[in-house]
């Protein structure tokens, strides 16, 4: 049984009261004892539930409300529903022609992020080689361009501290084969088997590279092999384009004192570092380039398909063969 079944009850009850001369002239209760006497009277008729003749929206009562952080907010009268905001800077109180607070050692600025949540930097990495900036680059080129040798070339890049790769790497991987061959071949940058050796080329793709030198009769004897980055990235990762600006001073001067007859570009970033083009490895592959150096030397280079990506997609093996035969006839052409 609910209220609205025993109203007609209560009203009466009430009329019986006023007429017994009691204080209640209404059908609403106004003290104490006429409440607990109208509880009393709904419970012995079984009244478990209040309802009213109509249903309530509580969910329309509850949007109506405005949501506050403060009691000041719990005031709709004088205060509209807030629409939700993006969280925004707070805008300077300062007025125009005061002066701000001087704030000693005032944080660096975090792009919204918590600095508490922020782990600290790894102490191995210099703050300058962190983020390598022109001054960097600048420094490099001169490095380069100041070698005379092979030999004072590894020792600039050794002391150069300027690309952050260095210090994750193990190991400068300098260059393997022959300085004075005839054939030179780049690749983009050492793996984890290279750093671990300091030498270029030495693991899987490496072997494969040596198969490939073997079917046009040549090897580490009759070849010299480097890499556009001389520093692995961490986890394998891709170099990025300021990692290969600051390295490619480097491996051009590396070109140049090497002069071969015939340069190799070994892969996409390879190519389109040296050859300085944007053309994707498949479009470059099996036509002939031209490497201009510094000094102007014209060398023919051919762009062909990294050891590394021809394990991933030996259907490809095809392509790369024909590539190193056109350059086995160059190079004999050339001679």
């Amino acid at each position: 049984m609910n209220y609205t079944d025993v109203q007609g009850g209560a009203e009466l009850a009430n009329r019986r009261r006023a007429d017994d001369g009691g204080a209640m002239t209404a059908a609403s209760p106004s003290t104490p004892a006429e409440i607990a006497e109208l509880l009393a009277f709904y419970a012995s008729a079984g009244v478990d539930d209040a309802l009213q003749d109509a249903p309530i929206n509580r969910f329309a009562e509850a949007a109506a409300i405005p949501v506050g952080r403060g009691p000041a907010d719990r005031r709709p009268a004088e205060r509209a529903p807030a629409a939700p905001q993006r969280e925004t800077r707070p805008e300077s109180r300062t007025a125009p022609d005061q002066a701000p607070e001087r704030v000693e050692n005032p944080p660096a600025p975090l792009s919204g992020l918590d600095a508490s949540n922020i782990p600290d930097a790894p102490t191995r990495v210099p703050a300058a080689a962190a983020v390598p900036d022109e001054a960097q680059a600048l420094l490099a080129r001169q490095l380069a361009a100041s070698a005379s040798t092979l030999d004072e070339l590894r020792q600039h890049m050794a002391g150069f501290d300027g690309c952050n790769l260095k210090f994750t790497a193990k190991n400068l991987v300098f260059a393997d084969g022959n300085p004075n061959a005839d054939l030179m071949l780049v690749g983009e940058a050492p793996g984890r088997d290279e750093d671990l050796e300091g030498l270029p080329f030495v693991g899987r793709s490496g072997r494969l590279l040596d198969r490939m030198l073997a079917a046009i009769g040549l090897d580490r004897n009759s070849a010299y092999i480097a890499n556009v980055i001389p520093w692995r990235p961490p986890g394998n990762r891709t170099p990025t384009p300021h990692e290969t600006e600051i390295c490619r001073p480097f491996i051009e001067r590396q070109i140049e004192l090497v002069n071969p007859k015939v340069l190799v570009n070994l892969g996409g970033p390879s190519a389109k570092t040296l050859l300085n083009t944007t053309e994707g490895i498949l479009r470059l592959r099996g036509n002939w380039r031209v490497h201009t150096t510094a000094s102007g030397i014209a060398i023919p280079a051919m762009p062909t398909l990294h050891p590394a990506y021809l394990l991933r997609t030996p259907a490809h093996k095809k392509l790369a063969w024909r590539d190193f035969l056109e350059v086995k006839a160059k190079l004999k052409a050339l001679r």
